[in-house]
């Protein structure tokens, strides 16, 4: 069961249209290693994982990542936000255009519609977790690149931000891994305190993203 609050995870303020940055952005939305396919991934691996300890850490990155297709939604949205038909076509989204008029769809970058063969199950908790450990460092690069595509600070915010927690879930999943190599050893492990679903495994780590925008922008 879940309860969604309106608002974003993190605001999103776009006031300056950019069709181009919108077509690349929407990879991150319905591409390979893309926001939709995490979410799913995870939500889908939960519940092969052996214990509640799995579970509890899947189902909480899995739900936070469908709060960052949101985002990425919010984000297309306002990038194409009263672009006409010239400006759509000048950038390759006219065929978009033709099935989907002025709304989004989950595609990657080149227009390739989003599939379920994007993400994969094993049933096997160090399998699907080590999957799921490239899958959050692949997503962290592609974050990178399209920073590296952006000048304006209203995209490259939400965008580092959104890399920033690749490398926090990246961290948590490792951790995971980690809990459950070793009890394959030993009959009593304890759970790392990381890992307690009781001890805010998904706050914020601590993050500069004033001083890494202005190195980005100078």
């Amino acid at each position: 069961m879940f309860s969604y609050q309106k608002r974003l995870q993190y605001p999103v303020n776009i006031n300056k249209k950019d069709v181009r940055m919108a077509k690349y952005l929407v990879t991150q939305y319905g591409g390979p290693n893309g926001e939709l396919g995490a979410a799913l991934r995870y939500l889908n691996q939960r519940v092969s994982m052996p214990d509640n300890v799995g579970r509890a850490l899947l189902t909480d990155i899995g739900t936070e990542e469908l709060g960052h297709v949101e985002m990425l939604q919010t984000m297309i949205h306002q990038l194409t936000k009263d672009a006409t038909l010239e400006e759509l076509r000048a950038v390759g989204l006219d065929s978009n255009y033709a099935e989907h008029g002025s709304g989004i769809f989950p595609t990657d970058a080149s227009g390739v519609p989003f599939t379920a063969a994007y993400f994969a199950t094993t049933g096997d908790a160090l399998a699907d977790i080590s999957e799921d450990m490239a899958a959050e460092q692949k997503a962290r690069a592609v974050y990178e690149n399209l920073i590296d595509l952006t000048d304006d600070p209203n995209v490259i915010g939400p965008l580092l931000w959104l890399r920033q927690r690749e490398i926090v879930h990246y961290a948590r999943f490792k951790e995971l891994f980690e809990y459950y190599k070793n009890k394959d050893s030993s009959t009593s492990i304890n759970t790392p305190s990381s890992l307690d679903i009781t001890n805010g495994m998904l706050d914020n780590m601590n993050f500069d993203f004033t001083n890494m925008m202005m190195r980005r922008m100078f």
